[in-house]
């Protein structure tokens, strides 16, 4: 089996953020206009008099304010010295168990890291400094950060990766294969509807949810933007098989670890964006699909009130997929659609409506007609398959990262729970 193996060890929270940060960023010359005016307690107790003692070594009050200024030029949410404590705190328990096992990384790895981190911003390795000290960011800050990033991903591979890979019977049940499992993932989604008006805005608020990283944060933007329905409940959705999903975003769903959002992926009139919140093997072979049935009933006016009102009243006035016949009935022929597709075949943004309804039901997160034209869209139903869906490769990477990620977080948790933390 692990010939064919590539796995994809979860990264540190830190690390992962600042990749969704850096990842939004066409370039990163803005970071100069966000210098920012973290709290300062190094005025009165001196920059670098200790600030937190872990065991026998110290974090001054000059690598919070550093890690707090790093944190708010890469967009990090929340209280930034709060955070920054937290993560310096976990970086000195990193460090110890690195110390303690003889990882060290090169200094050619580190440098490595660095230049991968400015890479996803467009930049040489030196603009990518040069921008960040204009924030006061400190080179030896970023070289830190690097540093501790790359051993302890080093660090979990060498201690959990093989203990971590699934046998090819564990495969077998998560793809459904052997009739006894199957994978099921817990999401949360954001859609934000987009037309030629506002486009510019969209997208750059689709960058800066894209670099959230906690579910609340997440959450209280799928609440404020989000035009699915499931912006009442924090754009949360119910556990669904990964099968339900539309093909071509199985594999982008499976790549997440937990806490992980989606690049911003484009839909007709919308963009989308989804968070990992779990991934589970249950008992039950997946089912998949030859073809969906839907039925999709044009409504002009896009998403104004009146129009959503008025495709409120019809999905209250009707049932099935054959009552919509009737609320068609003297209108142009154009104005209603039922059609029946292989998965692969259905626009994205449709088949991500039509993994979340059950038969009967219906979604009004759709439009057509650069915004103007409002899809009340109903699915009619499934009709199975027997194919072989997400490849092997693919189920295995999502199910090591998971169970690496679990590994990796209990470590941590331990080496807290046994150290002396003493917080000034």
């Amino acid at each position: 089996m692990q010939q064919y193996l590539t796995i994809r060890t979860p990264a540190p929270l830190m690390w992962r953020t600042l990749q969704l940060a850096t990842r939004s960023c066409a370039a990163i010359a803005f970071c100069g206009a966000l210098l920012v005016s973290s709290p300062s307690p190094a005025t009165a107790q001196g920059l670098f008099s200790p600030a937190i003692t872990v065991d026998d070594t110290v974090i001054t009050y000059y690598e919070l304010e550093q890690r707090a200024r790093f944190m708010g030029v890469m967009r990090v949410p929340g209280d930034l010295m709060k955070e920054a404590r937290k993560e310096l705190i976990n970086d000195r328990l990193k460090l110890s168990a690195m110390a303690e096992a003889g990882v060290e990384p090169s200094e050619d790895e580190v440098t490595a890291g660095m230049t991968e981190l400015a890479g996803r911003a467009n930049l040489s390795l030196n603009e990518f400094l040069s921008a960040l000290q204009q924030s006061g960011v400190d080179p030896e800050t970023v070289r830190d950060f690097s540093r501790v990033g790359i051993g302890w991903r080093d660090l979990i591979s060498a201690r959990f990766l093989a203990r971590a890979r699934p046998t090819e019977a564990e495969i077998d049940r998560a793809m459904g294969q052997a009739g006894s499992g199957s994978v099921q993932v817990l999401l949360s989604e954001v859609i934000l509807p987009i037309n030629e008006q506002n486009a510019a805005q969209v997208e750059d608020l689709a960058q800066q949810i894209a670099a959230l990283n906690t579910r609340a944060a997440f959450s209280a933007a799928a609440t404020q933007y989000s035009a699915a329905q499931s912006r009442e409940r924090g754009g949360e959705l119910n556990w669904m098989p990964i099968t339900k999903l539309p093909p071509q975003l199985q594999e982008v769903v499976l790549a997440l670890d937990n806490g992980d959002v989606t690049e911003p992926l484009p839909l007709q009139g919308a963009i989308a964006l989804f968070q990992m919140r779990g991934l589970r093997e249950v008992s039950g072979r997946a089912q998949r699909y030859d073809a969906i049935e839907y039925a999709a009933y044009y409504l002009p006016g896009g998403r104004s009130p009146e129009t959503l009102a008025k495709a409120q009243e019809i999905i209250e006035d009707t049932d099935t997929c054959d009552d919509l016949y009737g609320v068609a009935k003297g209108q142009d022929p154009s104005v209603l659609d039922r059609v029946s597709l292989a998965p692969g075949e259905i626009d994205r943004d449709i088949a991500i409506e039509l993994a979340k309804l059950d038969p009967g039901e219906t979604s009004t997160a759709v439009t057509r007609n650069n915004g103007q034209t409002l899809v009340l869209l109903r699915l009619c139903g499934r009709t199975a398959e027997l194919g072989e869906g997400e490849s092997r490769e693919t189920v295995a990477n999502a199910l090591t990262a998971q169970r690496v990620e679990s590994l990796s977080a209990s470590y941590l948790e331990q080496l807290r729970a046994d150290a002396r933390i003493e917080e000034k």
